[in-house]
């Protein structure tokens, strides 16, 4: 008759044959399993002399020192179930704002949040590889507008919001609710953030009937346009079904919607007190809160308000004055000294007195202008401060500081182009030229230019106008410079045959 023995009883059995003198490996291979396990269970034996060291037992560490403290992870859940809207970024940022020690990660965050159950565990639809993100260099280059609807007041009267987000800062310029957005309260929307703001040098919207007659039954141009082309402003239109291109407003309508909308929704009697409290979350949008995409940076300390010389025009006449709206939008960082321009190498830096500074390889290029102020060295890419750095001095220039004495100013002149071998090439909107199948950048300054290349000294000299503008190290193939050179002004453009 076969008895089944428990677990604890047939380890205490390979105990007993081990101590009466039995080979451990012998043991445990008749019991099938390995000679480690069962020098654990001696151990075990050994330690108390009883059976239930032999017991199955967790292996759940006694201790975890890289888990979350309590005190954190509270922290966490209190400051997600007072903003039911913040994320594990913004949850981090306001930890890290808090000096919270330790401080956890992002992932620590989203799985603290996870097990309170206070965060949906779902899997990303696509992956960030697979968007592709674009953004303007600086500010008042590009501003993105639309409208959004489903907005409430006490009454149930629906209201629209037009709003306007500058592109390369995420700065809101306009929110302004309307009881109908037709052409005249969008255009009037847009006069009012251009009297404030300035007028930038393009608009990206989509399609909508309010903004183009692209797809309308009338003749166009709609009103919108009209306004832009006053205005100098370029108006640059979506892909039809492609709401991923306006992006940045869309993501701004979302978070206006979980911040604002929603808590005050049928909340209001009148428009004028919507309007207060959503220009009253405006200001904190861009003064206070952070942006993910800045850094953790609000908008405001990226946006610059360029000295646009152009009036907000609305189509009949109105607006004020150049000289005031100029007056009005320029802050009083714009009003710096005038300073000495630089290339930014392929490194991102720049050379001022025999010492470099960083710019970033964001600007790898580009032509920026750096002013010296207060012991400051400020660099600016088209009128935006990109980079602040410490001056640095040498010996001697600390001595001429401390005792100035008067210099005669000294009269630089652009460096002639070495004469050799020319041809001729046309940048694209990029500024890059291509000779012998090598890129080769120039400047968006150059774009679309026709610019004159020379191989000088084992390097590829750019100059326009007979005046050098950037020199390259080789980097084509050399073997391929002679049908380079054969085609001096560049690969015939192909006709069409019909013509």
């Amino acid at each position: 008759m076969l008895v089944e023995l428990a677990v604890v009883e047939q380890r205490y059995q390979a105990v007993r044959e081990v101590l009466d003198g039995a080979s451990v490996t012998v043991v445990a291979r008749r019991f099938g399993v390995a000679r480690q396990t069962v020098h654990v269970w001696l151990r075990r034996y050994a330690a108390d002399g009883g059976l239930a060291n032999l017991a199955d037992r967790s292996s759940r560490p006694c201790s975890c020192p890289h888990q979350m403290p309590a005190p954190v992870e509270a922290r966490i859940v209190a400051l997600r179930l007072a903003h039911p809207v913040w994320g594990p970024v913004r949850i981090l940022w306001q930890l890290e704002r808090e000096q919270v020690e330790p401080l956890p990660g992002r992932s620590a965050v989203y799985r603290a949040l996870l097990r309170h159950d206070l965060v949906a565990g779902v899997k990303r639809k696509r992956r960030r590889s697979d968007y592709r993100r674009w953004e303007r260099g600086r500010a008042m280059e590009l501003w993105q507008m639309d409208i959004v609807g489903r907005i409430f007041l006490a009454a149930g009267t629906e209201l629209h919001a037009v709003t306007g987000l500058d592109d390369h800062s995420r700065y809101c310029v306009s929110a302004k609710l309307v009881l109908r957005a037709t052409a005249r309260p969008v255009c009037d929307a847009l006069a009012a953030a251009m009297r404030t703001y300035g007028v930038p040098e393009g608009i990206l919207t989509d399609n909508g009937k309010v903004f183009t007659a692209r797809f309308g039954l009338g003749p166009g141009p709609v009103l919108f346009d009209r306004v832009c082309t006053e205005n100098g402003m370029r108006h640059l239109l979506t892909a039809p079904r492609s709401p991923t291109t306006t992006g940045k407003i869309e993501r701004f309508h979302k978070t206006m919607r979980a911040e604002w909308v929603r808590p005050n929704d049928h909340r209001f009697g009148t428009i004028a007190e919507a309007q207060a409290s959503l220009d009253a979350w405006v200001a904190e949008y861009n003064t206070a809160r952070p942006h993910q995409s800045l850094g953790g940076r609000p908008p405001a300390e990226r946006f610059v308000l360029a000295a646009r010389r152009l009036a907000a025009v609305t189509g009949d006449g109105g607006g004020d004055s150049n000289e005031e709206v100029a007056k009005r939008s320029m802050p009083a960082k714009a009003r710096r000294p005038a300073g000495v321009s630089r290339w930014v190498d392929q490194a991102g830096m720049i050379s001022l007195a025999g010492f470099t500074y960083r710019v970033g390889p964001t600007f790898a290029g580009e032509h920026v202008e750096v002013v010296v102020t207060g012991g400051l060295v400020e660099i600016l890419h088209a009128g935006v401060l990109v980079a602040t750095h410490v001056q640095r001095l040498t010996d001697d220039q600390r001595d001429r500081l401390a005792s100035p004495r008067p210099r005669a100013p000294v009269q630089q002149r652009v460096r002639e182009p070495t004469v050799g071998l020319i041809v001729t090439r046309k940048a694209d909107g990029d500024g890059t030229i291509c000779f012998a199948g090598t890129p080769y950048r120039a400047g968006r300054a150059w774009a679309r230019a026709s610019i004159d290349v020379a191989i000088v000294a084992g390097s590829v000299q750019l100059s326009v106008d007979d005046k050098v503008i950037r020199v390259h190290p080789i980097r084509h193939d050399r073997s391929r410079e002679l049908g380079a050179f054969a085609n001096p002004k560049g690969r015939p453009r192909r006709r069409n045959a019909a013509s």
